[in-house]
C-alpha cells in the first residue's frame, strides 16, 4: 500500500484521522487570526466630562441636566466641530448624539451613551415627571453599538423625551416593563425616530 492510499484508505475517501486532523489545523488557525491581532479596532476609549461643557449640538450645559449623555471621537474632530480643539464632541443627551452624529457628512471612529447597566443610576421626580440621573464618568459610558435603547419612556432627561440606553438586554427589559416605552438597537435609530422625540 503506497503512503497516498494508506492516508486515504483503500477506496480512497479520506481517513477520520485525516479529516478531524484537517479540522484542528483549521481551527487553531482561526483561533490564531482572532488573538493575533488585527489592530483595526483601536477605538479611542470614552472620556469624562466636564459638567460645564457646553453641548456640541443645543448648546446647553451637560451637567445642568439629568439623563444620558453622549460623546463621539472623530478621526479628524476640526470636520465636525465649530471649534479647533482636537477632542471628541460631546453631547447633553443622547438625543443630541444621534441628531448630530447622523447629520454629519463623516462618520465617528464610535460613539458612546451613558450605560444605566454599569452605574448606579436613580429616578427622580423632575419639572415634567420623573427623570433618570446623569452619569459622566469615562467608565459610566458605553460603546453605542451594543446598547439596546429604550425610547419614549415615561423617564426622560435633558430633552424631554430619551432614549435610555443599556448593555444588558436583561436591564433594559426591566427598564421597559417598569417604565414602558420602545426598544431599539443602535442601527435602528433614526434622525425621523430623533425628530419624533424632541
Amino acid at each position: 500500500m503506497d503512503e497516498r492510499t494508506a492516508s486515504f484508505g483503500t477506496d480512497r475517501r479520506p481517513t477520520r484521522r485525516t479529516v478531524l486532523g484537517g479540522l484542528g489545523a483549521g481551527a487553531l488557525g482561526a483561533v490564531a487570526g482572532c488573538l493575533g491581532g488585527d489592530e483595526t479596532d483601536d477605538a479611542p476609549d470614552p472620556i469624562s466630562i466636564d459638567d460645564e461643557q457646553g453641548c456640541d449640538n443645543c448648546t446647553m450645559v451637560i451637567g445642568n441636566y439629568p439623563g444620558p449623555a453622549g460623546q463621539a471621537h472623530y478621526e479628524d474632530p476640526t470636520e465636525v466641530l465649530d471649534d479647533d480643539e482636537d477632542r471628541p464632541a460631546q453631547f447633553c443627551s443622547s438625543l443630541c448624539t444621534y441628531a448630530f452624529t447622523l447629520d454629519q457628512d463623516v462618520d465617528p471612529t464610535v460613539s458612546y451613551l451613558t450605560d444605566y447597566s454599569t452605574v448606579e443610576y436613580g429616578i427622580e421626580e423632575g419639572d415634567e415627571g420623573p427623570v433618570i440621573s446623569r452619569h459622566l464618568e469615562a467608565d459610566g459610558f458605553g460603546d453605542r453599538s451594543d446598547l439596546t435603547l429604550i425610547a419614549d419612556s415615561d423617564v426622560g432627561g435633558a430633552m424631554g423625551a430619551s432614549l435610555v440606553p443599556f448593555s444588558d438586554e436583561d436591564d433594559a427589559a426591566a427598564f421597559q416593563e417598569e417604565h414602558g416605552g420602545d426598544s431599539y438597537a443602535d442601527d435602528e435609530v433614526t434622525q425621523e425616530l430623533i425628530m419624533s422625540l424632541m
